[in-house]
């Protein structure tokens, strides 16, 4: 058995990234153990991911001695490869104490990380310019594997999660939107007028908003039509939900990156950031798509452009059992 440890303590679309990653390390050698270690605020996430076997929870407010702490229990494992898929001072310590006979950070590690490991996976061609993903693939020919990406992020279910009020008429699967973000300007601001479109359309579906951050939404659509669940989205739950969505859309977000990994037909919303270095990965998936704000402002994006385009990729859609016939090489 290989043991490799992950270092990934944040944040959820980086994390969801190294999910994929792991997956594909695992479809392709089965006899590698993955451990992770991950901030308290995701490691439900990780928990729950059927590539990792073992988990380790930094906590941020916990100060040197919680580091220590953790790192002691990190040290109680001697592991074969340790990898530093953050590239940060704090990512690159953590390498540092961890007992690894081979340890591997990024070309493009920052805040001095570099420095705790002698060896670095090169840049992709395109180099910064790069997806953030196609960057992570590059740690596994260090394992002997193809910088590639195969098949899809599973999660282990959650034991008494019941969300069936989320399908529409006669089980209908639902729209999930998330239509928060983190960053000010990667919020689209029509996701209302987008909901209402879809939710009185005939097609019978629910529209579900999800997201940690309460959004108010004052309207008259039925709960038949719409179920707001933003401010009640557990991180936990999050996997479970996006696996009952036929569709998800999203801002430019982690949970836009988790329906993507997962093989859900995803449509994000794109301004100021660039899908070929963000977007739902891989890139020319036939359930990954992108609606993009002219000149980036996603104030001359509007409702009725984004439905008309989801309208076309709903009426040709095929959704298959396995989203993901070929592999994604990193370029």
């Amino acid at each position: 058995m290989v043991e490799l440890l992950i270092i990934k303590p944040s944040s959820l679309g980086d994390i969801v990234h190294g999910l994929q990653v792991a997956a594909s390390i695992k479809a392709q050698r089965p006899d590698v153990r993955i451990s992770w270690i991950v901030r308290d605020i995701f490691a439900a996430l990780v928990k729950q991911c059927e590539a990792v076997d073992r988990v380790y929870v930094f906590k941020r407010s916990g100060g040197v001695f919680g580091f220590l702490k953790l790192m002691k229990e990190v040290r109680e494992t001697k592991y074969d490869f340790v990898f530093d898929m953050q590239g940060l001072l704090r990512s690159g310590l953590m390498t540092w104490r961890a007992n690894g006979a081979k340890k591997v950070g990024r070309a493009d590690a920052r805040e001095g990380a570099g420095v705790f490991y002698k060896e670095k996976v090169a840049l992709p061609p395109a180099g910064k310019s790069s997806h953030a993903l196609e960057i992570l693939l590059q740690f596994l020919p260090v394992l002997g594997l193809k910088p590639e990406l195969v098949g899809t992020v599973k999660f282990r279910e959650v034991e008494g999660l019941n969300l069936s009020h989320v399908e529409g008429r006669g089980g209908a699967q639902p729209v999930i939107m998330f239509p928060d973000s983190r960053r000010a300007e990667k919020k689209w601001h029509g996701f209302k007028e987008l909901t209402e479109f879809i939710a009185r359309d005939g097609s019978g579906r629910k529209v579900v908003w999800a997201g940690n951050n309460y959004i108010d939404y004052k309207d008259a659509l039925t709960e038949a039509q719409f179920l707001n669940l933003t401010g009640n989205t557990s991180l936990m739950a999050l996997p479970s939900l996006i696996k009952r969505a036929g569709w998800v859309i999203s801002n430019d977000s982690g949970p836009m990156h988790l329906a993507a990994a997962m093989g859900v037909p995803t449509l994000g919303i794109f301004g100021p950031t660039d899908p070929r270095l963000y977007g739902p990965f891989p890139l020319t998936a036939p359930t990954n798509h992108v609606a993009q704000a002219p000149i980036g402002n996603l104030k001359l994006l509007s409702a009725r452009e984004v439905y008309a385009r989801f309208k076309r990729l709903d009426g040709t859609r095929v959704r298959t059992a396995h989203p993901f016939p070929f592999t994604q090489r990193g370029f």
